[in-house]
C-alpha cells in the first residue's frame, strides 16, 4: 500500500463491513448474535468439570495474568521479525516510528472504548447463575468473568497490532499477526470472560471503522515518518 495515497474505496468497504456487523447485532433484537453467543459459550462451558483434570488447569493458565506477558512476547517476536525482514534503509528507526504510532492509536481506541461507549453487559459467567466458573474449581488465579465485557478490549488491541502489520510488514508477518488475533483472543471466550460477539462484533466493528482512517490514509505513515526523522536526528546528535 502506498504510504501517501488516500485509499477511499478500501476505507468505504471496511467501514461498510463494520457497520453491517453493527446492524446485524442491533437488528432484529440481536437474535443471530445472541444465539451464536449462547451456543459457543455453552459448548466450552460444558468442557469445564468439577473433577480435577488437565483441561481446567490449562484453561486457567491461558487466562492467568502471566499469560498476558506471553501474548505480549509473541507480538514482540512478530514485531522483531517484521524489522528483520524489512529491507528499507534505517529500518530500526522506521519501525520505532511505526511502533510509537501503533501505541498512540491503541491508546486513543482504548480511551474511546472506556469513555465513549456507554453500552455494556456482564460476561456470560455472570449472566448465567448455573455456569461453571474456573475460579471455583482451580487454585490457579485466573480471569473468568467481568462486570462489563463489551467490547473485547484484549481482542481490539490484538486487531490494532494486526492492522499495523497488514499495513507495514510483509505478507508472512501480517498473516501470522491475523492468525494470532484468533488464537490469543480465544482463551477469554473459551473461559466465559467474554462473549463471542464482544470480540468479533464489538472489537471488530471498532477496528473496521476506526483503523482504516489511520492505516488507509497517509496519517499513520506521516506520523511514523515524523517520529523516524526525530529519532534519526537525536542519534546523529548523540
Amino acid at each position: 500500500m502506498s504510504p501517501t495515497r488516500f485509499h477511499l474505496k478500501r476505507i468505504v468497504a471496511l467501514n461498510a463491513t463494520g457497520l453491517l456487523l453493527l446492524v446485524s447485532w442491533a437488528w432484529p433484537h440481536g437474535v443471530l448474535w445472541n444465539d451464536m453467543d449462547d451456543r459457543i459459550f455453552w459448548f466450552f462451558n460444558t468442557l469445564i468439570t468439577p473433577e480435577p483434570n488437565t483441561w481446567d488447569d490449562v484453561l486457567a493458565l491461558l487466562n492467568h495474568r502471566a499469560f498476558d506477558m506471553v501474548s505480549l512476547g509473541i507480538l514482540g517476536g512478530l514485531f522483531a521479525l517484521a524489522i528483520r525482514r524489512d529491507t528499507q534503509p534505517q529500518r530500526l528507526e522506521r519501525w520505532l516510528g511505526i511502533g510509537v504510532t501503533m501505541l498512540l492509536t491503541a491508546g486513543v481506541l482504548a480511551l474511546f472504548t472506556t469513555k465513549g461507549i456507554t453500552y455494556g453487559h456482564p460476561s456470560p459467567t455472570r449472566a448465567f447463575d448455573h455456569a461453571m466458573r474456573l475460579t471455583d474449581l482451580v487454585s490457579i488465579k485466573t480471569k473468568d468473568s467481568a462486570s462489563n465485557s463489551f467490547p473485547g478490549d484484549h481482542g481490539l488491541m490484538l486487531m490494532v497490532f494486526a492492522g499495523f502489520m497488514l499495513r507495514f510488514a510483509d505478507r508472512q508477518v501480517a498473516a501470522w499477526s491475523v492468525a494470532f488475533v484468533v488464537l490469543l483472543s480465544a482463551p477469554r471466550i473459551m473461559v466465559g470472560a467474554h462473549w463471542f460477539s464482544d470480540v468479533y462484533m464489538g472489537a471488530l466493528t471498532i477496528a473496521l471503522i476506526a483503523l482504516p482512517w489511520v492505516l488507509c490514509t497517509p496519517l499513520a505513515g506521516r506520523i511514523a515518518a515524523t517520529i523516524q526523522r526525530g529519532v534519526s536526528r537525536l542519534l546523529r546528535l548523540g
